[in-house]
């Protein structure tokens, strides 16, 4: 998608004047986003990934005030205890089980991949909803059949409920509402609340981008830098005169430590590295599927040649002018091959043209990925 090209997927408007206008700052509904769609699942096929163990999964049950929260995986017995209505089973990560899902993602690219956290889809009965609420990072709200009311605005007061396994705000004031119908969308930058009810049973497909507290990037950090510490030596006190206070800290221990861990430094390339890896490690609850039967290089060589590659859609690649990050791992750029690298990140994949381009040991170190289920022939 070119930067400066109208889409209807932003209500007529380019990704450059979105940015500009609305990301982050403000809300925006936008009719007939993607106009003919009315989503990728049913409710059979929804309620089918939340029978795996692979998959994360909830249900929200609202009874008046109150809300109960149920986790997955579920089992027959657990749908036939649901009510009529006012329930909602949330599904995370469907970009991850969905060729489908996954390229529907992928139509927000013009946002980088390093904030794109995952598709989560929900199936709501009549009256089902989460309660009014906020979160923390930008959200597209994109309705798939069936009609959903939003209410949203600013809040001056965020304070939550106590009494509840969900985060429910306890006064909520929306200054906006809207009902959307199959292929309309709304955007909610972080920190705007907002409430959806389901007028008939229906899907939302949330468009979700990732952004992690300073806490959790300074803890993870801290892993990252811990793993690379090696001082050598260890505290000595040589000369060390009897003490009448036992369990005083003596003041040279104090400056010892003080003196030591002040040794501690990291280059900005260190902390490239940290944010590459970091960014691209895919979440605890995905595991990769290597092809059986593998094959040999010079098939997976031929057959790429053919057909092109492309990344499993549940690999994240990244990259910077020094590396690349793939799967939580770092890698040098081959020589010669940094721009068809490049296009492999972005475009998720490489045509036959581009595949034939590649000097043989680019091909096998594809091959290498593709054993490990990284990557797709074809």
């Amino acid at each position: 998608m070119s930067p400066a090209a109208a889409t209807p997927l932003l209500g007529d408007r380019s990704p450059r004047a979105f940015l500009a206008r609305y990301w982050q700052r403000r809300a925006l509904l936008v009719r007939s986003a993607v106009p003919g769609f009315a989503g990728l699942f049913t409710r059979e096929a929804l309620t089918g990934l939340a029978t795996r163990d692979d998959v994360e999964s909830r249900i929200v049950v609202r009874t008046g005030r109150r809300y109960d929260l149920l986790h997955g995986p579920f089992r027959g017995a657990d749908w036939k205890a649901l009510p009529a209505r006012n329930w909602t089973l949330l599904v995370q990560g469907a970009n991850l089980h969905s060729d489908a899902a996954d390229a529907l993602l992928r139509r927000f690219a013009f946002i980088p991949y390093a904030r794109l956290d995952d598709l989560m889809v929900s199936y709501a009965a009549p009256g089902g909803g989460v309660g009014p609420h906020f979160d923390s990072y930008d959200v597209f709200l994109l309705q798939g059949f069936g009609r959903r009311q939003w209410r949203y605005g600013r809040q001056s007061d965020l304070a939550l409920r106590e009494d509840l396994p969900v985060k429910i705000l306890r006064r909520f004031e929306p200054a906006h509402e809207a009902v959307l119908a199959a292929g309309d969308m709304l955007y909610l930058p972080p920190s705007l609340a907002h409430d959806g009810t389901a007028l008939d049973a229906c899907t939302t497909y949330s468009i979700g981008f990732r952004a992690a507290s300073r806490t959790e990037l300074a803890q993870a950090f801290l892993d990252f830098v811990r793993d690379r510490v090696d001082f050598p030596g260890r505290y000595a006190d040589a000369g060390l005169r009897p003490t009448r206070e036992p369990a005083r800290i003596g003041t040279a221990m104090q400056r010892d430590a003080t003196r030591q861990l002040a040794k501690l430094r990291w280059s900005a390339r260190e902390t490239a590295r940290f944010l590459g890896e970091f960014l691209s490690e895919p979440k605890p609850s995905v595991f990769f599927e290597a092809p059986e039967p593998a094959g040999s290089p010079r098939e997976f060589a031929a057959a790429a040649r053919k057909r092109g590659v492309r990344l499993d859609r549940r690999t994240i690649l990244l990259y910077d002018n020094d590396a690349l990050y793939m799967n939580g791992e770092t890698r040098a750029w081959p020589r010669g091959a940094k721009r068809a690298l490049q296009a492999l990140a972005d475009g998720r994949a490489l045509s036959p043209t581009q595949v034939k381009r590649l000097e043989s040991g680019i091909i096998a170190a594809l091959y290498d990925d593709y054993r490990h289920g990284y990557l797709r022939a074809g």
